[in-house]
């Protein structure tokens, strides 16, 4: 019988530190077994350089796009899909079936679960049968300026925006049937990105919050674990969620004299913070292998490391021999 130890990264785009803490605790947990990672473009993707193999792959919209995952993962023995983009969630969800009947298993939510987060309507009824608390929806035959506009199957923030007058708003943005509108959140709320890991039960192992300090082009560039009453406010809330599975981030806003908190996204997938948490201790990566590779049992973990600051720059990966 064939052992599929390997993993396969999809979509790894720019992902550099996730590949090298999945390249880390693999070589640790599973001796011989690798790390590949696939892109559109894998010849000028750093996280495909820095993988131990890659493949190219079509845009995930592409017919085709399933059988070519499946067969990378059946040429090379994988036993472990990690998605990283929101489009391919809802995709390999779906096909998540078929991957584990030949072996394979990816660490991506339930259906249901992930339709919660990518349509942002159903996201607040999920922060409701939470109790966490949110901005207040408007009616958009009713709208309150200042509001906040955003697409309810959004990402990376594309087309949000505040509105602080009637003016502001444009028969395109009321027109266009995908804009929800919300409170405006002051600017006395600071933005928390919390990390939590969940077993393929839906029990939440370890949640770490990050406070963003600074955001460039979507990500955040400057953050810092805190242990807090953000920390208490969700883990007596989150610590169980039905089809939850692998790297939940839940965004917030949080006012941090009032301690006031406020809902803002859920994404079921690794954050592009996440390598904070993994550097204060919180080795998803090595929990993911341990769990869906090795068969292990994952604990509750909380001795993770609180106000460690991460200040991100800009590095380079050489590649040699490039002709393209």
């Amino acid at each position: 019988m064939i052992v599929k130890n390997n993993v396969l990264i999809l979509s790894a785009g720019r992902r550099v530190e996730l590949t090298q803490a999945f390249k880390r605790d693999l070589s640790i947990e599973i001796s011989g077994a690798k790390v590949f990672a696939t892109d559109m473009y894998p010849e000028i993707s750093p996280a495909c350089q820095v993988a131990d193999q890659y493949f190219a792959v079509p845009r995930v919209t592409d017919e085709s796009y399933i059988d070519v995952i499946k067969k990378i993962c059946l040429d090379n023995n994988v036993g472990l899909l990690i998605p990283t983009i929101d489009t391919e969630l809802l995709l390999l969800s779906k096909h998540k079936e078929s991957f584990k009947s030949i072996g394979m298993q990816i660490l991506v939510a339930d259906i249901a679960f992930i339709e919660a987060c990518r349509d942002k309507r159903k996201t607040a009824d999920l922060f409701t049968d939470l109790k966490i608390e949110q901005p207040e929806i408007f009616d958009k035959s009713s709208l309150t300026f200042p509001c906040f506009c955003k697409p309810y199957d959004g990402s990376c923030s594309q087309g949000a925006l505040a509105l602080y007058q009637k003016s502001d708003l444009t028969p395109d943005l009321f027109n266009d049937p995908k804009n929800m509108f919300m409170e405006l959140v002051p600017k006395t709320y600071c933005e928390f990105t919390i990390d939590g890991y969940y077993d393929n039960q839906g029990n939440l192992k370890c949640l770490v919050p990050r406070k963003r300090i600074e955001v460039r082009a979507g990500e955040v560039s400057k953050g810092v674990t805190r242990k807090n009453f953000v920390y208490d406010y969700l883990l007596e809330r989150v610590s169980y969620i039905k089809g939850a599975i692998g790297c939940i981030t839940f965004q917030l806003f949080v006012n941090e004299d009032t301690k006031s908190i406020k809902g803002l996204e859920i994404n079921p997938r690794f954050g592009g913070g996440f390598p904070l948490a993994d550097s204060a201790g919180a080795t998803f990566t090595k929990w993911a292998i341990q769990e869906f590779l090795c068969g292990q049992e994952i604990l509750f973990f909380d001795d993770w490391k609180q106000n460690l600051l991460m200040l991100r720059y800009d590095a380079q990966v050489l590649v040699n021999d490039y002709t393209l």
